[in-house]
């Protein structure tokens, strides 16, 4: 009788189950058509905003011109300062659209859609945000002008880091570090999600793994950069892979409350780096490997490992790349949580740098422990102080406590199963 009842109920939750699913199905392709009309509706009526498109034009005209030299590669709003894959991506799209502003735009409304579904995708593989939130990704005017009205090259190295973050989901490690390295090789910020991303390799792989998968992006990278290397190397990397750019304070969306003599001071930078690094380790050690003791017992474990795979040379090229199946959930959870803590140190965020985080941003507020009522509040004062023009000192202080009473929700929220390989034993 009881058996029955059980699988009476466990009948009853998958049926909810499935009709939920389908609803997030209908809701999804309802607002990729709607978005889609959207998209054309902004690109015929709404003015184009001239920033970096004819910068952008400049860099690949030069560098199809054949010039090899990153110093020389030049637009109206400075030097070249993004790596090799920036102009393969570029060069593709002044091919296609001849250098004109329309055929553009036409081309970023398909790339803004393209990566609207990818997120729907990574979002259906888990069951953190309900199905009428999937509305949340759709509401941003900020993000619709970024894609439609700015052609940043942002808009790319995003649709590509979460093409690679879908191959992360199903576990094919190798291919998702290649796509990773390659949106890297479009905008340094992806890099952000490089310290998470090495924790889930700890996690997940064996040395063998992730020697291999590391060597694949390392490749990505040196294969786009080789003309470069080749002959100017040295340009190259200290352009393209420059880390202590300094810019305007005027831009600053989140700092703008600090003195300018301060924001663009070495001592704020190494403070701001220090945070980092130091939030980082915490909700490494606290949050994301507490199932396993902490950090500094995964450490010990893996480097334990690796040292027996390396010492028994025949078992380190025989045994398999992956040790452990991540749960989905948990996989995004570190990454997401793990580039948000990134963009709350980062010492300027562009309005371009919106696009870096908002679409993790419905998955960040359902995985606090706040009522809905508040995670919707949180949502639109993120994105009121993102559509402050030009920013205020009460704009960025407002955006910085959203983010930390964000990242305050995160920290406090449960911890959870990272493994499902362990679960089922």
């Amino acid at each position: 009788m009881a058996r029955g009842l059980s699988l009476g109920t466990k009948s009853s939750a998958e049926h909810s189950k499935s009709y939920g699913i389908s609803k997030s199905a209908a809701l999804i392709f309802a607002l990729l058509f709607t978005e889609a009309i959207l998209v054309a509706l902004i690109i015929y009526f709404v003015p184009y905003t001239k920033i970096d498109w004819d910068a952008y034009m400049s860099q690949v005209a030069g560098f199809l011109g054949g010039e090899r030299d990153y110093g020389n590669l030049k637009g109206d709003t400075g030097p070249l300062v993004y790596p090799a894959g920036f102009l393969y991506v570029y060069s593709a799209i002044k091919f296609f659209t001849g250098g004109q502003v329309l055929p553009a735009q036409i081309l970023f409304g398909i790339l803004y859609i393209a990566n609207l579904g990818i997120v729907f995708l990574i979002y259906s593989s888990t069951d953190v945000l309900p199905w009428w939130a999937f509305v949340l990704l759709c509401l941003s005017k900020r993000i619709h002008s970024i894609f439609m009205l700015r052609l940043f090259n942002d808009c790319v190295a995003m649709t590509v880091l979460h093409a690679a973050l879908v191959l992360l989901l199903y576990q094919k490690w190798h291919f998702s570090l290649i796509i990773f390295s390659a949106a890297v090789s479009v905008k340094m910020n992806v890099l952000l999600f490089a310290p998470p991303l090495l924790l889930l390799m700890l996690k997940a792989l064996s040395i063998k793994g992730i020697l291999s998968a590391l060597s694949c992006a390392a490749f990505v990278q040196v294969a786009l950069g080789l003309p470069f290397l080749l002959t100017y190397p040295t340009a190259y990397i200290s352009r393209a892979f420059n880390l202590g750019r300094v810019f305007i304070h005027f831009w600053s969306v989140n700092f703008k409350f600090v003195p300018d003599e301060i924001f663009i001071s070495k001592e704020f930078a190494i403070a701001l780096l220090v945070i980092h690094l130091t939030v980082l380790l915490l909700f490494a050690h606290h949050k994301w490997c507490k199932y396993e003791g902490g950090l500094l017992i995964l450490l010990r474990s893996r480097l334990h490992n690796a040292i027996t795979e390396l010492l028994h040379i025949r078992q380190f090229f025989h045994c398999e790349s992956i040790t452990h199946v991540l749960h989905k959930e948990h996989i995004l959870t570190v990454l997401f949580v793990g580039n948000f803590i990134g963009i709350i140190c980062a010492r300027s965020l562009h309005y371009q740098f919106y696009s870096w985080y908002f679409f993790s941003l419905p998955f960040l507020l359902w995985k606090t422990p706040f009522p809905t009522i508040i995670r919707l509040l949180l949502y639109a004062g993120v994105e009121f102080c993102w559509n402050v023009y030009p920013s205020t000192s009460f704009s960025s202080l407002m955006l910085l406590f959203l983010h930390l009473t964000i990242l305050w929700g995160l920290w406090i929220s449960p911890i959870e199963q990272p493994f499902i390989d362990q679960e089922l034993h």
